[in-house]
This record gives C-alpha cells, sequence and structure tokens, in this order.
C-alpha cells in the first residue's frame, strides 16, 4: 500500500468513541507510515461546517468542501456578483420593492391569492418534457443525499407540483399568483439575465378563454398603473391549434409537435433558410415546411380563416378572445401574429406575448394556456391557463420611455442627542415612537448638527427630535418640521 504522508483523515464518532478508536487502531496496523498526529476525531453533529466535510465526500458534485489546496486566500476577493446576477442597493430595493407592490396589488385586484414554492426543486420537475431548451439552461446538481436537484429556472412546474399535491382539497377555479426568483444560464442580452424575478398569475380550472382574457387585462391593468401605454405595448396573439391544424393537414406525427414549436419559436432570431433546415430535419415535408411558413406569415383573423376554413376551433377562441378584448377595453393593446407559438412544450391553445413597440427590447412577457401540463407531473389535467413578466425587462422600458419613478429614501423622525449622556433619553424617546408604529433613525454617535442636518436631508426626514440636557430636565424635547423650518418644545409623554 501506498505510504500516505501529506493528508489527515477526519474520524467522526456519534455515541460510540470506542469504535472510533478501533478504527485509529486499525489504519495504524494496516498503514504503519500514518503518524498519529494525522489521525484526528471529531464528534460529528447536525451543524458539521464545511471545513469539516470528510475527504470521501469533498469530489462529489454538489457536495459542501473544503477550499482546494492551491487556493490563495490572500488573494484579493472579486466583490462583483456572479456573471448575471444582482446586488439590490438600498436605492435598486426601492424600485424593487415598488414593481413588486404594484404586481401584488393588480394580482389582487383581480381576486388571486399569494402562493410561492422553493427555489430548490428536484431536477425531474424541469425536464419531463425532452427538447426543450430549458434542459440545457439549468443550474443542477446532486446534493449530499445523491438527489439531482435544481434552481428552478420558472415557475408553472412548480405550480403544477402544488395543484396535484393539493388534489380535491382545494376547490376550482383557483386562481394564484406568485412572484418568485429563477435562474437559467444562457446567453445575457438587454433585459436577460441569468437570475430574475417573474411574476406569475394563472388560472386552473376554467376551460373557456375567458380566463386568458382576464389574465391580458390583468397585465394591461398593470401596464396602465406604472404609466405605459398601448402606443408603447402591445400583445401578439396567436393559438397553438393553428399549427395543430396545419401539421395535422399533413399527417405529422402529434409526438413532433413540442419539436416543431421550439423551432418556430426562434423565427425572428435566426435566418429564413436555417429554420426551414430545422423544420425538415424534424420529418416535415418541403410541402408542409411551406405550407407552414405561409400560415406563420399571417397577421390578421380574416387572412387566417381565408388560409383554414371557418370550422377550425383555433379561430374560434381567437375571435372569442378578441371580442372580449373589445367588452374589456383593450383592442387597441393585441393583435393577431400566428408566428407566436411560445417555446415551452407545455402550451396547447392561446398563446401570447407583450413586446415593445420600438422593438429595441426582448418580450416583455408571456404566457397562453397549459391544459395536459398536470398529466405530464402524473397528475389528472385540468383546464388552466396562465403568464410569466419578469422583472429586468420592464425595467429596462420604464428607462426607455423616462417613466422611473422617483422613489428616494423616506423616515418619519431622526432623533440625536446633544451630548453622549443623553444617549439612553433619546433611545428611550425613539422607542416610545416606534411603539406607536413611527419610523425612526436614531443617531447612535455623539455627532454635530451640521452632520445630522446632512444626514436628516438624505433620508427625507421629516421631523428633527433634539434631546438637549436643559429640555430634558423639563421633561420636553425639541422639536424641528424640516420642510417649513418650525422649531418648538414639546413634553416627552406628548410626543405623538
Amino acid at each position: 500500500m501506498r505510504a500516505i504522508t501529506n493528508h489527515s483523515f477526519l474520524i467522526y464518532h456519534h455515541r460510540r468513541p470506542s469504535v472510533a478508536s478501533a478504527v485509529i487502531r486499525s489504519l495504524r496496523h494496516r498503514i504503519p507510515l500514518l503518524s498519529p498526529s494525522i489521525v484526528k476525531v471529531k464528534a460529528r453533529s447536525t451543524s458539521t461546517s464545511c471545513a469539516e466535510v470528510d475527504n470521501t465526500r469533498a469530489g462529489r458534485p454538489g457536495s459542501l468542501a473544503s477550499p482546494p489546496a492551491h487556493f490563495d486566500v490572500s488573494k484579493k476577493l472579486d466583490v462583483n456578483p456572479p456573471k448575471g446576477t444582482r446586488d439590490f442597493s438600498p436605492e435598486d430595493m426601492r424600485l424593487r420593492n415598488w414593481l413588486f407592490q404594484n404586481f401584488k396589488e393588480v394580482s389582487q385586484s383581480f381576486g388571486f391569492e399569494e402562493v410561492d414554492f422553493p427555489v430548490l426543486e428536484s431536477e425531474a420537475l424541469f425536464i419531463r418534457k425532452a427538447g426543450e431548451e430549458i434542459r440545457d439552461q439549468l443550474y443542477c446538481f446532486e446534493d449530499r443525499g445523491n438527489r439531482r436537484v435544481a434552481l428552478r429556472p420558472e415557475l408553472t412546474p412548480s405550480l403544477a407540483r402544488l395543484v396535484i399535491q393539493k388534489g380535491k382539497s382545494v376547490s376550482l377555479p383557483l386562481k394564484w399568483f406568485t412572484i418568485g426568483q429563477c435562474w437559467r444560464y444562457e446567453r445575457m442580452t438587454r433585459g436577460r439575465r441569468r437570475e430574475h424575478y417573474q411574476w406569475n398569475m394563472d388560472i386552473i380550472g376554467v376551460p373557456t378563454v375567458t380566463a386568458e382574457a382576464e389574465l391580458i387585462y390583468s397585465i394591461v391593468t398593470f401596464f396602465k398603473r406604472i404609466g405605459i401605454t398601448a402606443s408603447d405595448v402591445g400583445f401578439k396573439i396567436s393559438s397553438r391549434k393553428v399549427l395543430q391544424e396545419v401539421l395535422r393537414r399533413y399527417s405529422i406525427p402529434e409526438n413532433l409537435f413540442g419539436r416543431v414549436c421550439v423551432i418556430i419559436d426562434k423565427l425572428e432570431k435566426i435566418p429564413i433558410d436555417d429554420m426551414k433546415k430545422e423544420l425538415r430535419s424534424a420529418e416535415l415535408s418541403e410541402e408542409a415546411v411551406e405550407e407552414l411558413l405561409q400560415i406563420l406569415s399571417v397577421k390578421s383573423l380574416a387572412k387566417l380563416e381565408e388560409k383554414l376554413g371557418d370550422s377550425v376551433e383555433a379561430l374560434s377562441d381567437l375571435k372569442q378572445l378578441f371580442s372580449l378584448a373589445e367588452k374589456y377595453g383593450y383592442s387597441d393593446w393585441i393583435q393577431f401574429d400566428a408566428s407566436i407559438v411560445r417555446g415551452l412544450a407545455y402550451y396547447t391553445g392561446i398563446v401570447f406575448e407583450g413586446f415593445d413597440r420600438e422593438g429595441k427590447l426582448r418580450a416583455i412577457c408571456g404566457g397562453g394556456r397549459y391544459d395536459r401540463l398536470l398529466s405530464t407531473f402524473g397528475g389528472d389535467d385540468l383546464p388552466a391557463c396562465g403568464f410569466g413578466f419578469g422583472d429586468a425587462v420592464i425595467v429596462e422600458l420604464l428607462k426607455e420611455r423616462k417613466l422611473l419613478p422617483e422613489l428616494s429614501a423616506h423616515i418619519q423622525n431622526i432623533i440625536c442627542s446633544l451630548g453622549q449622556d443623553l444617549q439612553g433619553a433619546a433611545s428611550l424617546v425613539a422607542a416610545r415612537l416606534r411603539e406607536k408604529g413611527q419610523s425612526v433613525d436614531l443617531v447612535l454617535e455623539n455627532k454635530p448638527l451640521k452632520w445630522v442636518f446632512k444626514r436628516a436631508a438624505r433620508i427625507n426626514a421629516e421631523r428633527l427630535i433634539i434631546v438637549g440636557s436643559e429640555e430634558w430636565q423639563k421633561g420636553m424635547v425639541g422639536i424641528k418640521i424640516l420642510s417649513s423650518g418650525e422649531q418648538y418644545e414639546v413634553k416627552v409623554d406628548e410626543l405623538e
């Protein structure tokens, strides 16, 4: 056996140290060159640190391990976040909170309830359907229990899992929304990151296009709230059933449907010759490819009816949706575009995308009907539809239109003491105001008033409360209303 001279062994024991001692004696007998100084015994607990993970596990993907031997801890740390991710400074958090609050208030105004799911899910949840781009974009690994897990790249599969889990314990229809963080390893462009937050609204249990009409109207309502108009943004709408009808007419097997959808979703991203080549590789005849591309160029329902006839189910659904849009009052926001299919394989009917009319940005949001999603995960199918709306693209659009809100810091009170011996008194005043529900920034050090006024301006404080020696002896504090400059004294017990 090769002599071991440069490695140490970490032997764990739980309640029987004698067993660990026996293991050590055995090791020393079998490996004579093993010095007693490099065999260590440590009680294992549930709080084992990364540095204490033994060498037998350190090489397994997803395991926690000590830094590699060559890791130079003296090297200056790169302070930038990992590529494709973001930090949120206070001003960024104010914008994010404002955006999320609008997502939430719109959802709740439409009668939706909030849900959430783990950021970490089983890898199998996202790869049930073969041939999807998403398979190659997963952040996935094996955890310590030898389970394949992934950071969620989207929210709909998690929704499906929860609906199946709840089963008949919930009454239909379900109207749920969530705002969650998602991860995809993909090429980054403006408005596209590897980490982003997504607003989803989903309706489970409604088979008619009234559900899609309501969902699109909820997005329109959100746009209106933040100052976006129909001249800024539109929705391209189609139906997967249009594509199904073309494939049926050319006897294309149904199992190729998902693959064809993924190819067509690249229509504006790759040259038309490459598109044709990919479609032919998906077993479509030359005639079918040409017919399909002609259908995909159709931009009106009248033209679609001329091509497919008036008995096609997709046409009926689309006509009803456009009629409902007129009743809601958002007809000027939507347009038919047969090329919209959405890349995810689980869509089955109406599909839609929100787009920037100036064409500077990628799709703002997208969604559609997915009536056969639940059976993909072993559940009973239910009629369902929903949408996903990312946080990154909408922020870029607001920047383009100069519609970003001015969200400065704001606090009701800033309190300072005029002497270190009065710090306790200032703390008492702060505590009383906070108990009454007011926000307070307490100056924790003995700072000059010039510094305090600068800080008050930076945090946009409404009033300054000064705890001075003479005033405090009288049971009072000084007040300065910062917007008007008004000054007065008030008893501490009467401070509101």
